[in-house]
Protein backbone atom coordinates (compact mmCIF):
# COMPACT_ATOMS: atom_id res chain seq x y z
CA UNK A 1 0.00 0.00 0.00
CA UNK A 2 1.16 3.66 -0.63
CA UNK A 3 2.63 5.15 2.36
CA UNK A 4 0.39 8.36 1.41
CA UNK A 5 -3.23 6.51 2.12
CA UNK A 6 -1.63 5.42 5.93
CA UNK A 7 -0.44 9.84 5.80
CA UNK A 8 -4.00 11.04 4.37
CA UNK A 9 -5.46 8.58 6.86
CA UNK A 10 -3.95 9.92 9.85
CA UNK A 11 -4.09 13.59 8.98
CA UNK A 12 -8.29 12.70 8.85
CA UNK A 13 -8.18 11.45 12.18
CA UNK A 14 -5.59 13.84 13.71
CA UNK A 15 -6.16 15.54 17.34
CA UNK A 16 -8.61 18.51 17.51
CA UNK A 17 -9.99 17.65 14.53
CA UNK A 18 -12.49 15.75 12.15
CA UNK A 19 -14.57 15.78 9.30
CA UNK A 20 -17.48 17.63 7.76
CA UNK A 21 -19.87 15.21 5.82
CA UNK A 22 -21.16 17.91 3.35
CA UNK A 23 -22.44 15.27 1.01
CA UNK A 24 -25.85 15.27 1.20
CA UNK A 25 -27.80 14.53 -2.15
CA UNK A 26 -30.02 17.31 -3.72
CA UNK A 27 -32.70 15.84 -2.93
CA UNK A 28 -31.47 15.68 1.07
CA UNK A 29 -30.17 19.36 0.43
CA UNK A 30 -33.88 20.26 -1.15
CA UNK A 31 -35.33 19.43 1.92
CA UNK A 32 -32.83 21.73 4.24
CA UNK A 33 -33.34 24.49 1.69
CA UNK A 34 -36.95 24.60 1.95
CA UNK A 35 -36.95 23.76 5.61
CA UNK A 36 -35.55 27.19 6.38
CA UNK A 37 -37.54 28.96 3.41
CA UNK A 38 -34.59 28.96 0.82
CA UNK A 39 -35.59 27.88 -2.63
CA UNK A 40 -33.74 24.73 -4.00
CA UNK A 41 -31.92 25.39 -7.40
CA UNK A 42 -28.18 24.87 -7.95
CA UNK A 43 -27.04 28.00 -7.37
CA UNK A 44 -28.50 28.20 -4.02
CA UNK A 45 -26.88 24.57 -3.39
CA UNK A 46 -23.76 26.03 -3.91
CA UNK A 47 -24.05 29.12 -2.20
CA UNK A 48 -25.17 26.48 0.99
CA UNK A 49 -21.51 24.54 0.60
CA UNK A 50 -19.75 27.82 0.34
CA UNK A 51 -21.29 29.32 3.69
CA UNK A 52 -19.50 26.65 5.35
CA UNK A 53 -16.63 26.25 3.48
CA UNK A 54 -15.51 29.84 3.23
CA UNK A 55 -15.79 30.65 6.85
CA UNK A 56 -12.55 31.63 8.26
CA UNK A 57 -10.93 29.27 10.59
CA UNK A 58 -12.49 25.83 9.98
CA UNK A 59 -9.14 24.55 8.80
CA UNK A 60 -8.37 24.74 12.87
CA UNK A 61 -11.20 22.14 13.28
CA UNK A 62 -11.95 20.41 10.20
CA UNK A 63 -8.77 17.37 8.69
CA UNK A 64 -11.48 16.91 5.94
CA UNK A 65 -14.66 17.76 4.12
CA UNK A 66 -16.78 15.15 2.23
CA UNK A 67 -18.48 16.73 -0.50
CA UNK A 68 -21.49 15.43 -3.00
CA UNK A 69 -20.44 15.06 -6.77
CA UNK A 70 -22.26 18.79 -8.03
CA UNK A 71 -20.66 20.12 -4.91
CA UNK A 72 -16.83 18.69 -5.93
CA UNK A 73 -17.22 20.28 -9.66
CA UNK A 74 -18.65 23.82 -7.81
CA UNK A 75 -16.79 26.78 -7.16
CA UNK A 76 -17.26 29.88 -5.14
CA UNK A 77 -18.58 33.12 -5.56
CA UNK A 78 -14.78 34.34 -6.59
CA UNK A 79 -14.22 31.42 -9.25
CA UNK A 80 -12.26 29.25 -6.87
CA UNK A 81 -13.13 25.64 -6.88
CA UNK A 82 -14.22 24.56 -3.81
CA UNK A 83 -11.50 21.26 -3.88
CA UNK A 84 -8.99 23.94 -4.72
CA UNK A 85 -10.21 25.73 -1.75
CA UNK A 86 -10.43 23.30 0.78
CA UNK A 87 -6.39 22.19 -0.17
CA UNK A 88 -5.35 26.46 -0.14
CA UNK A 89 -6.68 25.51 3.94
CA UNK A 90 -4.54 22.42 4.41
CA UNK A 91 -7.94 19.93 4.62
CA UNK A 92 -8.54 16.98 2.73
CA UNK A 93 -10.97 16.96 -0.22
CA UNK A 94 -13.18 13.85 0.18
CA UNK A 95 -16.50 12.56 -2.14
CA UNK A 96 -19.09 10.18 -1.47
CA UNK A 97 -18.94 7.70 -4.61
CA UNK A 98 -21.99 5.22 -3.23
CA UNK A 99 -24.88 6.13 -5.78
CA UNK A 100 -27.56 5.77 -2.43
CA UNK A 101 -29.55 2.42 -2.27
CA UNK A 102 -31.61 -0.31 -3.78
CA UNK A 103 -34.27 -3.16 -2.43
CA UNK A 104 -32.59 -6.05 -1.24
CA UNK A 105 -33.75 -9.04 -3.32
CA UNK A 106 -37.49 -8.80 -2.75
CA UNK A 107 -38.07 -7.48 0.60
CA UNK A 108 -39.96 -4.75 1.44
CA UNK A 109 -37.40 -3.42 4.03
CA UNK A 110 -33.98 -4.02 3.43
CA UNK A 111 -31.89 -2.38 1.11
CA UNK A 112 -28.08 -2.63 -0.73
CA UNK A 113 -25.87 0.51 -2.06
CA UNK A 114 -25.68 0.91 -5.70
CA UNK A 115 -22.72 1.61 -7.32
CA UNK A 116 -20.08 -0.33 -8.32
CA UNK A 117 -20.29 -0.68 -11.77
CA UNK A 118 -18.18 1.72 -13.31
CA UNK A 119 -16.63 2.78 -9.74
CA UNK A 120 -13.27 2.34 -10.81
CA UNK A 121 -13.39 4.88 -13.35
CA UNK A 122 -14.96 7.56 -11.60
CA UNK A 123 -12.50 6.88 -8.21
CA UNK A 124 -9.71 7.74 -11.30
CA UNK A 125 -11.26 10.70 -12.41
CA UNK A 126 -12.05 12.04 -8.74
CA UNK A 127 -8.22 11.62 -7.87
CA UNK A 128 -7.00 13.26 -10.55
CA UNK A 129 -9.23 15.96 -9.56
CA UNK A 130 -8.07 16.08 -6.57
CA UNK A 131 -9.70 14.07 -4.25
CA UNK A 132 -8.08 12.39 -1.22
CA UNK A 133 -10.24 9.80 0.37
CA UNK A 134 -14.10 8.46 -0.52
CA UNK A 135 -16.95 7.24 1.09
CA UNK A 136 -19.85 4.51 0.86
CA UNK A 137 -22.57 4.05 2.93
CA UNK A 138 -24.70 0.77 3.50
CA UNK A 139 -27.71 1.05 5.31
CA UNK A 140 -28.83 -1.39 8.45
CA UNK A 141 -32.17 -1.87 9.42
CA UNK A 142 -33.13 -3.05 12.75
CA UNK A 143 -36.57 -4.81 13.04
CA UNK A 144 -38.57 -8.02 13.91
CA UNK A 145 -36.36 -10.60 11.95
CA UNK A 146 -34.09 -7.77 10.98
CA UNK A 147 -30.96 -7.66 9.69
CA UNK A 148 -30.81 -10.74 8.07
CA UNK A 149 -27.76 -12.75 7.46
CA UNK A 150 -27.94 -12.93 3.78
CA UNK A 151 -28.46 -8.60 3.71
CA UNK A 152 -25.20 -7.97 6.39
CA UNK A 153 -22.98 -10.01 4.32
CA UNK A 154 -24.41 -7.96 1.10
CA UNK A 155 -23.20 -4.58 2.49
CA UNK A 156 -19.93 -5.85 4.26
CA UNK A 157 -19.27 -7.18 0.71
CA UNK A 158 -19.96 -4.19 -1.48
CA UNK A 159 -17.89 -2.12 1.20
CA UNK A 160 -14.79 -4.03 0.41
CA UNK A 161 -15.14 -4.30 -2.87
CA UNK A 162 -15.48 -0.34 -2.71
CA UNK A 163 -12.56 -0.28 -0.48
CA UNK A 164 -9.99 -1.99 -2.47
CA UNK A 165 -11.01 -0.49 -5.18
CA UNK A 166 -10.68 3.25 -3.48
CA UNK A 167 -7.00 1.73 -2.47
CA UNK A 168 -6.25 0.51 -5.96
CA UNK A 169 -6.75 4.28 -7.24
CA UNK A 170 -4.64 5.87 -4.21
CA UNK A 171 -7.57 6.80 -2.18
CA UNK A 172 -8.39 6.48 1.48
CA UNK A 173 -11.54 5.01 1.77
CA UNK A 174 -14.26 5.56 4.51
CA UNK A 175 -16.64 2.33 4.86
CA UNK A 176 -19.68 3.45 6.65
CA UNK A 177 -21.78 0.46 7.60
CA UNK A 178 -25.04 2.90 9.65
CA UNK A 179 -27.26 1.06 12.06
CA UNK A 180 -30.22 3.28 11.59
CA UNK A 181 -31.59 5.07 14.53
CA UNK A 182 -34.94 4.58 13.39
CA UNK A 183 -37.01 1.86 15.43
CA UNK A 184 -38.55 0.36 18.75
CA UNK A 185 -35.20 -1.41 19.55
CA UNK A 186 -33.70 -1.01 22.26
CA UNK A 187 -30.01 0.08 23.30
CA UNK A 188 -28.84 -3.53 24.32
CA UNK A 189 -30.38 -4.53 20.43
CA UNK A 190 -28.37 -1.89 18.70
CA UNK A 191 -25.02 -3.11 20.46
CA UNK A 192 -25.99 -6.44 19.15
CA UNK A 193 -26.55 -5.46 16.03
CA UNK A 194 -23.64 -2.82 15.52
CA UNK A 195 -21.46 -5.81 16.86
CA UNK A 196 -22.51 -8.48 14.31
CA UNK A 197 -22.60 -5.82 11.48
CA UNK A 198 -18.56 -4.98 12.24
CA UNK A 199 -17.63 -8.15 12.56
CA UNK A 200 -19.16 -9.12 8.94
CA UNK A 201 -17.86 -6.19 7.58
CA UNK A 202 -14.18 -6.90 8.96
CA UNK A 203 -14.54 -10.33 7.71
CA UNK A 204 -15.22 -9.28 4.18
CA UNK A 205 -12.64 -6.22 4.24
CA UNK A 206 -9.90 -9.06 5.35
CA UNK A 207 -11.23 -11.38 2.16
CA UNK A 208 -10.81 -8.79 -0.01
CA UNK A 209 -7.46 -8.19 1.41
CA UNK A 210 -7.99 -4.05 2.30
CA UNK A 211 -4.97 -2.59 3.59
CA UNK A 212 -6.40 -1.66 7.01
CA UNK A 213 -3.98 1.35 7.98
CA UNK A 214 -5.38 3.02 4.86
CA UNK A 215 -8.70 2.68 5.75
CA UNK A 216 -11.30 4.37 8.26
CA UNK A 217 -14.27 3.58 9.56
CA UNK A 218 -17.71 5.72 10.00
CA UNK A 219 -20.06 4.11 12.58
CA UNK A 220 -23.11 4.60 14.59
CA UNK A 221 -22.97 5.13 18.01
CA UNK A 222 -24.79 2.59 20.10
CA UNK A 223 -27.85 4.34 21.11
CA UNK A 224 -31.55 3.07 21.63
CA UNK A 225 -34.19 3.39 18.85
CA UNK A 226 -35.96 6.22 18.28
CA UNK A 227 -39.44 5.00 19.26
CA UNK A 228 -38.66 2.50 22.35
CA UNK A 229 -38.97 5.02 24.61
CA UNK A 230 -35.19 4.62 26.33
CA UNK A 231 -33.51 7.37 27.56
CA UNK A 232 -30.06 8.32 25.58
CA UNK A 233 -27.86 8.22 28.89
CA UNK A 234 -24.03 10.07 27.56
CA UNK A 235 -22.01 7.95 29.57
CA UNK A 236 -24.27 4.37 28.82
CA UNK A 237 -23.60 5.34 25.09
CA UNK A 238 -20.22 6.12 25.58
CA UNK A 239 -19.43 2.58 26.83
CA UNK A 240 -21.52 0.71 24.74
CA UNK A 241 -20.02 2.23 21.99
CA UNK A 242 -16.49 2.06 23.22
CA UNK A 243 -17.25 -2.20 23.79
CA UNK A 244 -18.65 -3.01 20.86
CA UNK A 245 -15.87 -1.10 18.62
CA UNK A 246 -13.35 -3.00 20.96
CA UNK A 247 -15.27 -6.50 20.28
CA UNK A 248 -15.17 -5.58 16.15
CA UNK A 249 -12.55 -3.45 14.90
CA UNK A 250 -8.82 -3.74 14.40
CA UNK A 251 -6.25 -2.16 16.26
CA UNK A 252 -4.64 -1.67 12.91
CA UNK A 253 -7.44 0.80 11.61
CA UNK A 254 -6.43 4.45 12.59
CA UNK A 255 -9.57 5.73 13.21
CA UNK A 256 -13.28 5.77 13.60
CA UNK A 257 -15.52 8.65 12.72
CA UNK A 258 -18.71 9.34 14.06
CA UNK A 259 -22.12 9.97 12.11
CA UNK A 260 -24.97 11.93 14.31
CA UNK A 261 -27.64 9.63 13.14
CA UNK A 262 -30.65 11.18 13.99
CA UNK A 263 -29.52 12.99 17.36
CA UNK A 264 -29.64 16.37 18.40
CA UNK A 265 -26.75 18.40 17.84
CA UNK A 266 -26.65 18.27 21.77
CA UNK A 267 -26.58 14.80 22.06
CA UNK A 268 -23.77 14.14 19.39
CA UNK A 269 -21.49 16.26 20.77
CA UNK A 270 -22.03 15.14 24.24
CA UNK A 271 -21.77 11.78 23.66
CA UNK A 272 -18.33 12.08 21.81
CA UNK A 273 -17.10 14.06 24.82
CA UNK A 274 -18.39 11.12 26.86
CA UNK A 275 -16.20 8.68 24.60
CA UNK A 276 -13.06 10.92 25.14
CA UNK A 277 -13.62 11.11 28.95
CA UNK A 278 -13.01 7.20 28.99
CA UNK A 279 -9.44 7.98 27.92
CA UNK A 280 -6.65 6.15 25.31
CA UNK A 281 -7.94 4.20 22.81
CA UNK A 282 -6.37 1.36 20.14
CA UNK A 283 -7.93 4.12 17.47
CA UNK A 284 -8.60 8.16 16.94
CA UNK A 285 -12.52 8.52 18.06
CA UNK A 286 -13.70 11.83 16.46
CA UNK A 287 -16.63 13.19 14.32
CA UNK A 288 -18.05 12.91 11.01
CA UNK A 289 -21.35 15.26 11.21
CA UNK A 290 -23.37 16.65 8.58
CA UNK A 291 -26.69 18.43 10.27
CA UNK A 292 -25.02 18.30 13.83
CA UNK A 293 -22.52 20.62 12.68
CA UNK A 294 -24.37 22.73 9.83
CA UNK A 295 -28.04 22.73 11.33
CA UNK A 296 -27.67 25.61 13.25
CA UNK A 297 -25.88 27.63 11.00
CA UNK A 298 -28.62 26.81 8.10
CA UNK A 299 -31.09 27.98 10.61
CA UNK A 300 -29.06 31.97 10.81
CA UNK A 301 -28.69 31.42 7.16
CA UNK A 302 -31.60 30.70 5.57
CA UNK A 303 -30.94 31.57 2.26
CA UNK A 304 -30.29 35.32 2.51
CA UNK A 305 -26.83 36.81 1.78
CA UNK A 306 -27.45 39.22 4.31
CA UNK A 307 -26.83 36.83 6.74
CA UNK A 308 -24.05 34.98 4.93
CA UNK A 309 -21.15 35.80 8.03
CA UNK A 310 -23.49 35.56 10.75
CA UNK A 311 -24.16 32.19 9.97
CA UNK A 312 -20.19 31.70 9.47
CA UNK A 313 -19.97 32.38 13.24
CA UNK A 314 -22.90 30.05 14.37
CA UNK A 315 -21.05 27.30 12.21
CA UNK A 316 -17.37 28.07 13.56
CA UNK A 317 -18.50 27.95 16.94
CA UNK A 318 -20.46 24.66 16.52
CA UNK A 319 -17.08 23.43 15.07
CA UNK A 320 -15.23 24.62 17.85
CA UNK A 321 -17.49 22.96 20.72
CA UNK A 322 -17.35 19.76 19.08
CA UNK A 323 -13.65 20.34 18.59
CA UNK A 324 -13.55 20.71 22.22
CA UNK A 325 -16.16 17.72 23.00
CA UNK A 326 -13.43 15.24 20.84
CA UNK A 327 -10.79 16.27 22.86
CA UNK A 328 -13.10 15.43 25.72
CA UNK A 329 -12.87 19.28 27.09
CA UNK A 330 -15.93 19.80 29.56
CA UNK A 331 -18.68 21.66 28.51
CA UNK A 332 -18.68 25.49 30.02
CA UNK A 333 -21.36 26.41 32.77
Amino acid sequence: MSESLNEAAQQMVQKRKGLLAADESNKTAKKRLEAVGAEDTEEMRRKYREVFLTADGIEEYLSGVILFDETFRQSTGDGVSFVKLLENKGILPGIKVDMSTVPFGDSKTEVVTAGLNGLADRLDEYRMRGARFTKWRAVIRIGEGLPTEENLRENAQGLAEYARLAQKANLVPIIEPEVLLEGSHSMEEAAEVTEKTLKIVFEEIDKFEVELSGLILKSSMVVPGNKSGEEMEEQKVAEETVRVLKAAVPEDVPGVVFLSGGQTAEQATNNLRAMALMGSMPWELTFSYARALQGAALEAWRGSDDNFGAAQQVFLRRLKEVSEAREGKLRRS
